[in-house]
């Protein structure tokens, strides 16, 4: 069954972008798309449109979507030259699905907005699995009435779908997500390290631990790509820096302290000064490990 065909646009079309555009093709909407990288054949056969710039991506579509990696990245191509400011009439929508500052995010929407337009911040959780199965959980900020034009559209990329309130509180549930998914890699690489170590086989304890309290996803995930090594990126850790940053920041401006947050920060920074910056976020077990002076996988001495 497919949806209604809209004329949506997309900007953006990496790891987590591609597929979720690919989704949008395939309930039938049109897609025009601009992206820096050459477009996906599987994207081009479906028909998607590419577009020499966001502004030309903005003129030809209703309900634009931006998928990109950070706050200026998204300023950008939102207000840049021949961005999507530029392309926009009166009565469209403009979602963005990165994962950016709550509190730029809240400039943009006024921006947006004073152009007769309509804008939700629309940050999304599952990585490249989630977005290729189409089971993201997708928080959402900004009016009702432009959040039940675009559930449609969210409904094709995910499962778990909140409008959080406001321009601005759906940046601020993915930042808390992130803290949260960071301090668990964190105890979920701790954990099996500290198995290893004494001996254990950490598979075999991960398995145990699955049908437990201590049971996650990223436990379920990133314990086995732990044990497996394997860390190419479903989400790099260059990534989930910004993303730390963008929580420790707030926090000083709102007072609070994130301990935890922070210490878990510079597991990250350990990795990215060992060259690993794209590396996949489990690849923090390595900031760990080098602590140890012991790799998952080594028999203890």
């Amino acid at each position: 069954m497919t949806d209604s065909a809209l004329n949506i646009g997309f900007i953006g079309l990496g790891i987590m972008g591609a597929p979720m555009a690919g989704h949008l093709l395939e309930a039938g909407h049109r897609l025009s798309v601009h992206t820096r990288r050459p477009l996906a054949p599987a994207l081009a056969q479906s028909g998607a449109t590419p577009c020499a710039s966001a502004r030309a991506v903005a003129e030809r579509a209703d309900i634009v979507i931006t998928m990109l990696p950070d706050t200026p990245d998204v300023e950008a191509v939102l207000f840049g030259a021949d961005g999507v400011a530029a392309g926009l009439r009166a009565g469209k929508l403009v979602v963005d699905m990165s994962s950016i500052s709550p509190i730029a995010t809240k400039a943009f929407a006024q921006r947006v907005n004073a152009l007769g337009c309509d804008y939700l911040d629309a940050p999304v959780s599952g990585g490249e699995v989630g977005a290729k199965n189409a089971t993201l959980s997708i928080m959402v900020g900004g009016p009702e009435a432009a959040f039940e034009r675009a559930r449609p559209l969210f409904e094709r990329m995910g499962k778990n779908i909140t409008r959080v309130g406001g321009n601005g509180d759906g940046q601020t549930a993915k930042v808390a997500n992130q803290i949260i998914v960071a301090l668990t890699i964190e105890a979920v690489a701790e954990a099996l390290l500290f198995a290893a170590k004494a001996g254990a086989d950490p598979a075999r304890v991960r398995q145990a631990l699955m049908g437990g309290f201590a049971s996650s996803k990223v436990l379920e995930v990133h314990g086995e790509r732990m044990v497996q090594r394997r860390f190419e990126p479903g989400f790099r850790i260059e990534l989930h820096q910004k993303d730390l940053a963008l929580a420790l920041g707030s926090a000083r401006a709102l007072g609070v302290s994130l301990p935890s947050t922070a210490a878990t920060q510079e597991l990250f920074n350990a990795c990215a000064a060992q060259g690993g910056r794209a590396w996949d976020h489990s690849a923090l077990v390595k900031a760990l490990e080098a602590l140890a002076h012991f790799e998952i996988g080594q028999r203890p001495a």
